[in-house]
């Protein structure tokens, strides 16, 4: 599918949302919209696997029957369909009974079904807890089919519904039945959503622009990037994952048997339903991911609450866009948390720190980390200091990269990505200013694929280039009291040509000296005709 394809998709599932919703704000009705699009491409994924296993159509026998090839497979076969869904486990690693497809449910809203709301419900429960290997407990959570937002009768309801799928279903009939577009039109509807949402945006969206730059660093050698792309990464963390588009950025940039696992984990429950859901659309195994529900400062998850340092996870890649300057509420018990007690604890004010030292503590040795914080962290002082200047001087802080204002929905301020190792070769730091490089936009500005480039090239061969990039050594680092400040190393300002002031005094008396032979040559001139001198 074409780029232009694709936009054209996104924009006709856009309009049939914005037409829609009704009563609804923009983010209610996206998870209405999402999880019918999952429920799509789950559907189209599982019939086009059905139909290879079980080698031809089965085309209905009356004309008025609308039943798909594989119900009526089901309802000629049911001696077979146990050894069938085995089958099917093994193949696509899930299950879905022929009612609760797409197509059936589609069909049903195209007949206004005074039974697709019902249906739809037992669907939803069913892909919870009995489709997947392992189940997905409050998956679609977040959808209210009983919402009076939707109708205030369970009749209006299911004909709103009805309305819904039977337009969302004519949109995407008009693109390719290509399974792997449903994955892009998700993406575009999420940045849709996000735009309209404003600050909540940051919530569950990162810029695909800014998810680029961190997933080809991270994907980079992490002793030698000039060496390229690692061949594999076994484990990748985001503790503050949204929607899963940076975990699966890098995903992309691996290939889909790059990596090992992926792991997230995502406080809102919202965003965590979106998330699972973005990894199975795009065709990651339940096997090949796990994302948990829970709050990555309390170290909630048992995954990586492991007290024996000899056990405790370790990711080769660690990548994170957590909440700018969040207020937090540290407990004395946090002062001996293994992820804190060797640097501090990040103030209430900002709990920036703690959610670097979080995913740095989670960092293997040959593992790179990126994480996009406010530059704050770089030159703010008290705790925020000395938990700095200790990772500028255990050689922790790799790379220093600004970034410029208002690429964020849910924010205008400029921010940075900080790139951490926990070994590396280099003693010096290198800061990467690219805050002048970027197309403005109405209402955000945007990094071009030549911003991109430039900013991971530069990484990558860590060259110097005047008013962009420069390796600065740790003793001038010092003498700047640990202050990373970008534009104390790399400034983007112009220097004034320098004045010579003898030069330029001789010049305005060569000036005078001229001025005063055209004054005595004007006034012959007037004397010559009888005027009074000037």
């Amino acid at each position: 599918m074409t780029q232009e394809e694709l936009s054209q998709l996104g924009k006709t599932l856009w309009n049939i949302a914005d037409q829609l919703r009704g009563a609804m704000n923009a983010d209610d009705f996206r998870d209405y919209m999402l999880s019918f699009l999952f429920l799509r491409y789950l559907s189209d994924n599982y019939e086009t696997a059905a139909k290879k296993e079980l080698g031809r159509d089965y085309p209905a026998t009356k004309e008025d029957d609308r039943r798909s090839s594989l119900a009526i497979w089901y309802a000629k076969n049911k001696k077979d369909v146990p050894d069938f869904e085995k089958q099917m486990r093994l193949k696509v690693h899930y299950v879905i009974e022929p009612p609760f497809l797409w197509s059936n449910v589609a069909e049903m809203a195209r007949r206004q079904d005074n039974d697709l709301l019902g249906t739809l419900w037992k669907g939803f429960k069913y892909i919870e807890e009995k489709s997947f290997q392992s189940t997905f407990q409050g998956l679609f959570s977040e959808i209210n089919l009983h919402s009076d937002k939707l109708g205030k009768t369970p009749k209006e309801r299911n004909a709103k519904l009805c309305t819904i799928i039977q337009k969302i279903a004519e949109g995407i009939a008009k693109f390719s039945a290509d399974t792997d577009i449903l994955g892009d039109a998700y993406e575009y509807l999420l940045g849709q959503f996000a735009a309209g949402s404003g600050k909540k945006a940051g919530e569950f969206y990162t810029p695909q622009q800014i998810s680029t730059i961190l997933s080809e660093i991270v994907t980079l050698d992490s002793q030698e990037p000039t060496n390229g792309r690692k061949k594999k990464l076994k484990t990748i963390l985001d503790f503050a994952c949204g929607s899963g588009s940076l975990l699966l950025n890098v995903r992309r940039q691996m290939g889909p048997s790059g990596i090992g696992k992926i792991y997230g984990q995502e406080k809102n429950i919202t965003t965590y339903n979106l998330a699972r859901m973005n990894m199975l659309l795009h065709g990651v195994k339940d096997t090949e991911f796990e994302i948990f529900h829970g709050d990555s400062l309390l170290n909630d998850w048992p995954l990586l609450n492991e007290m024996n340092p000899a056990k405790k996870m370790q990711f080769d890649a660690v990548v994170a866009n957590p909440p700018f300057s969040y207020r937090w509420e540290p407990n004395e018990a946090l002062g001996e948390d293994f992820r804190f007690k060797n640097y501090g604890i990040a103030p209430k004010s900002a709990a920036d720190f703690a959610f670097l030292l979080h995913g740095f503590h989670f960092l293997s040795d040959s593992g790179v980390m990126a994480i996009i914080l406010p530059h704050g962290v770089l030159f703010r002082g008290g705790v925020e200091e000395r938990i700095r200047t200790k990772l500028l001087k255990d050689n922790h802080i790799d790379t220093v990269i600004g970034l410029p204002a208002n690429l964020f929905y849910s924010t205008g301020i400029p921010v940075c990505i900080l790139v951490l190792k926990r070994c590396k070769k280099p003693d010096d730091v290198l800061f990467i200013n690219a805050s002048e490089h970027f197309e403005k936009g109405k209402r955000q500005n945007r990094l071009l694929p030549e911003h991109i480039d430039k900013i991971v090239h530069a990484y990558q061969f860590r060259k110097d280039e005047p008013r962009y990039s420069r390796r600065v050594p740790m003793d001038e680092i010092e003498k700047n009291g640990y202050n990373l400040n970008i534009s104390r190393y790399v400034s983007t300002s112009i220097a004034e040509e320098e004045i010579d002031l003898a030069k330029v005094n001789a010049e305005l008396k060569e000036i005078e000296k001229r001025a005063a032979t055209a004054a005595k040559k004007h006034n012959a001139f007037l004397k010559e005709l009888g005027l009074p001198p000037v």
